[in-house]
């Protein structure tokens, strides 16, 4: 039996390979996990925007997950896109069916270019269902304000964001930076836990456009980190590192947002 970590991934895919299970793929490879992959949205997509998709269904992920989860059980799994109500309903459940205590969820509600992934009844299950059993939750400033139905411009309005998504049921909430409220040249990750601790995780701001996939990434590179035994707070600082150096390193692909430069090994 071998003692490598199952990483499982249930997200989109991003067909141009820079976001979704391929960056998942991608990340938990470069951290020596095996990874797995449930799809849940075929997406129509590039640098340059999301054209469109095509959803699975809730039989579709039952049937991916429990192949999976019956022969190879995960250490840690990551929520990325979940298109629609039934798909997030089924997700919860499995969830629970396997008893997953890793499970970081990454709140995809909207692409980078502005296009809306999921509708509000898809949003309101996401909160209800899979929040409450996740152990921390991944939003950036657009998604925060998505699920608050608030504005973040300040520290105060994101850690008022920050409090409100706590109030739905994480254990954790991880508010991503990089959006323009942090000041002196830092991109700036903040981790609220329920006992009301906080911790600061700072890179420098990098002026670049090659952003696609940083948040796929991210919470991937969590996830592998939790199912190789660190902490949250350990694996949050080094899956930010691992970030940072992506989107230093990127060669640039495409006509709009390139892809980061995940590496084949994390160092």
């Amino acid at each position: 039996m071998s003692d490598q970590k199952v990483c499982l991934t249930i997200a989109g895919l991003d067909p141009s390979g820079g976001a979704g299970v391929i960056a998942d793929i991608k990340t938990f490879s470069a951290f020596g996990c095996f990874a797995a992959a449930a799809v849940s949205s075929v997406t129509f997509q590039n640098t340059t925007g999301v054209f469109g998709s095509v959803n699975q269904d809730a039989a579709s992920i039952r049937g991916q997950v429990t192949a999976v989860m019956d022969d190879l059980p995960a250490a840690a799994v990551k929520t990325g896109m979940l298109p629609t109500r039934e798909v997030i309903e089924e997700t919860a459940e499995l969830m629970k069916r396997y008893s997953v205590s890793r499970l970081v969820v990454d709140p995809v509600v909207r692409s980078t270019s502005g296009y809306d992934l999921i509708d509000q009844h898809a949003l309101q299950a996401l909160i209800e269902k899979l929040f409450p059993l996740s152990l921390v939750v991944t939003p950036n400033l657009p998604e925060a304000e998505r699920i608050t139905g608030s504005r973040i411009r300040s520290q105060t309005e994101l850690e008022n964001a920050a409090k409100a998504i706590l109030s739905m049921g994480p254990a954790n909430v991880l508010m991503k930076g990089g959006h323009g409220i942090e000041r002196g040249g830092k991109a700036r990750d903040l981790l609220f836990s329920a006992d009301g601790s906080v911790d600061v995780f700072e890179a420098d701001m990098i002026d670049t456009t090659a952003t696609h996939g940083t948040g796929c990434t991210l919470a991937a590179a969590i996830t592998a980190n939790l199912a190789l035994g660190r902490d949250l707070a350990q694996s949050v600082s080094i899956a930010k590192e691992f970030v940072t150096e992506a989107i230093r390193t990127s060669k640039g692909h495409g006509r709009g947002h390139s892809p980061i430069n995940i590496p084949s090994s994390a160092k």
